[in-house]
């Protein structure tokens, strides 16, 4: 069965966009772009809402036409193009570039996307990634700090009174000081 993975950017205090919606703080250089592009590669398909696949259906298409556009930019466009995509959003009725509108995060709607064969699920979209941890389907985090204090914004995890216990499965500090926390959901009970 494919896992549901949060993949997302973060500021050290815990936001993922600022209060205007700004992600400009993001500290994405060749290294940490090449990084994304091999493993969005294994992927099986990204899961995202109308407001992020709107925006990257505005640039990534046709990204790599522009010769200004090299490197593990101009790879990701490629990458993104025939990944299968699926978009929750009730209102899109349908979209290009690969991609499956689904009208509403079911546990069932997900289940039956995790059950196909394939490899994993990216998730990303600040609403709806809080819907898919408030349903308690995500499996894997991959949360990415960005070396910056943005003061204000919307946080990557909602207010909840849930707890999940996680189980460290790798760090890694790239050269442009982003770490990469990795952890996965840890079901074994709980020590006494």
């Amino acid at each position: 069965m494919r896992k549901i993975v949060l993949m997302m950017s973060m500021s050290l205090d815990g936001f993922i966009e600022g209060p205007d919606h700004d992600i400009d703080w993001h500290v994405v250089d060749d290294e940490l772009h090449q990084h994304f592009n091999d493993l969005l590669r294994t992927m099986g398909g990204m899961i995202t809402g109308r407001v992020t696949h709107e925006l990257m259906a505005g640039f990534w298409p046709t990204a790599d036409a522009d010769p200004a556009v090299g490197g593990p930019t101009a790879e990701f466009a490629g990458i993104w193009r025939e990944m299968p995509k699926f978009v929750f959003s009730r209102t899109l009725r349908q979209a290009d570039w690969n991609t499956t509108v689904l009208p509403e995060v079911t546990v069932e709607q997900v289940r039956e996307l995790t059950s196909r064969p394939g490899g994993d699920l990216t998730l990303g979209g600040a609403r709806l990634s809080a819907t898919f941890l408030r349903l308690d389907l995500v499996d894997e985090f991959r949360i990415y700090v960005h070396p910056v204090l943005i003061g204000r914004g919307t946080p990557l995890f909602p207010d909840t009174d849930a707890r999940t216990r996680l189980r460290l499965l790798e760090t890694h500090a790239f050269g442009n000081g982003v770490t990469l926390l990795r952890y996965a959901r840890d079901d074994r009970p709980a020590a006494d």
